[in-house]
């Protein structure tokens, strides 16, 4: 059998207001929100559905935020028993302290524990770990 052409498009993510958290990773990432779906009928009006794409001419999965009503964010480090880490983004970037700046500026958090010298573990708004790190 010949393997079939497999290409990741995309990466959703839950999100307690996928709109706000949108918005967010449009700043942090320079990509421009492409879709957003307004709450359904007779949901709360956190409820809906965005997307961010990368510009023209870049590489990269588009990014999908979701609707999760009992969204509870990770624990990072991992700790038995509470919510476990499931997906992140590890970002490239060219000057780790102007990335961290300015990830810190669009509303992100510098975690405490930082595992890596050339890493750094930052959380979004709602508490999803990402990794800016050094290209070179």
């Amino acid at each position: 059998m010949v393997q079939p052409n497999f290409r990741v498009t995309s990466v959703s993510i839950a999100a307690p207001d996928p709109r706000a958290l949108a918005a967010f990773y449009s700043r942090l990432l320079g990509w421009a929100v492409a879709s957003t779906e307004p709450p359904r009928a007779g949901f709360p009006p956190e409820d809906g559905w965005a997307q961010i794409r990368p510009p023209a001419g870049s590489t990269g999965p588009t990014l999908n935020f979701e609707y999760e009503a009992d969204y509870v964010p990770p624990v990072w480090p991992s700790v038995t028993g509470e919510q476990q880490l499931q997906t992140h983004l590890d970002i490239a970037v060219d000057d780790l302290g102007a990335a961290v700046a300015w990830a810190q500026q669009a509303g992100a958090m510098l975690a405490e524990f930082q595992p890596q010298d050339r890493v750094r573990v930052m959380f979004d708004p709602v508490g999803h770990p990402f990794c800016l790190f050094l290209t070179e």
